[in-house]
């Protein structure tokens, strides 16, 4: 840990050593990575100019050290993101869902199935009173209420369904924190 109390940044990629058993590899970021990695997530379509810029590198450097960030695993990929409100998705609702007890077969395929709904924003199996935790966007409250008692609740192994709607939006970023 740092002093900040966030984990101190290295990259742990697994490895498999030449008796079949798997290792962490630890690859260590230094300040100029981790400059590098801040700044494209809050510029994802910098220049590699821009980039070098910040990271006080040159830009034949500064592109060298960002293909290696790619291909360590570290930046996994690029998107805009869009503004919900201005395209008709009104409704933000967080889902609480608890799986019925003895259906762990079923759970491979609830999960495929969720990894299919383009209109679940996140996914996450989680620990305490539900199973899952899923973020959800709809146009408006009628079709947030179709898609949960028409499409979730029918879901294999879902036994309840809990939501609660977001009323309004603080705070929503992917940017990590890099201290």
């Amino acid at each position: 840990m740092s002093a900040s109390g966030f984990p101190r940044f290295e990259k742990h990629n697994c490895i498999i050593d030449a008796h079949g058993e798997t290792k962490l590899q630890i690859i260590e970021l230094d300040r100029t990575d981790r400059r590098i990695l801040d700044h494209l997530q809050a510029h994802g379509r910098a220049s590699n100019l821009d980039l070098a810029e910040v990271a006080q590198l040159s830009p034949a450097q500064c592109l060298r050290r960002h293909r290696r960030l790619e291909e360590l695993g570290l930046i996994s990929g690029y998107a805009a993101r869009l503004n919900a409100r201005h395209i008709g998705l009104g409704v933000i609702a967080f889902i609480h869902v608890t799986m019925a007890r003895g259906h762990v077969d079923e759970l491979p395929k609830f999960q495929d199935l969720i990894a299919d709904m383009r209109q679940i924003l996140e996914c996450y199996s989680v620990t305490g009173d539900f199973d899952y935790v899923l973020k959800v966007v709809a146009r408006d409250l009628e079709a947030l209420s179709q898609f949960l008692m028409h499409t979730l609740m029918h879901m294999p192994g879902v036994s309840a369904v809990r939501s609660s709607v977001c009323l309004n939006e603080i705070k929503c970023t992917g940017a990590l924190p890099l201290e």
